[in-house]
């Protein structure tokens, strides 16, 4: 047997809806202020009169490249 690296990205598409002047100060305060963590929480540092979100529980699974693992096994 032999292991394999598998590469495999977990994709959350959603929306964070956020009160902003316009929408570049929208788009910095989602990239400064939102974030995810896995075994967290999606979550955001802006107060919660100014930011919410909608994001399904389960994300979007996509397999990439398979090459042998070139790590050493401990």
């Amino acid at each position: 047997m032999r292991q394999y690296a598998v590469k495999t990205s977990f994709i959350f598409t959603g929306h964070f809806f956020i009160t902003a002047r316009n929408k570049d100060d929208a788009k910095e305060f989602a990239e400064k202020h939102c974030g995810l963590v896995i075994g967290g929480d999606i979550h955001s540092t802006l107060p919660y009169d100014v930011v919410d979100w909608e994001f399904p529980v389960h994300p979007d699974k996509e397999i990439g490249q398979v090459r042998a693992n070139i790590k050493p096994q401990h």
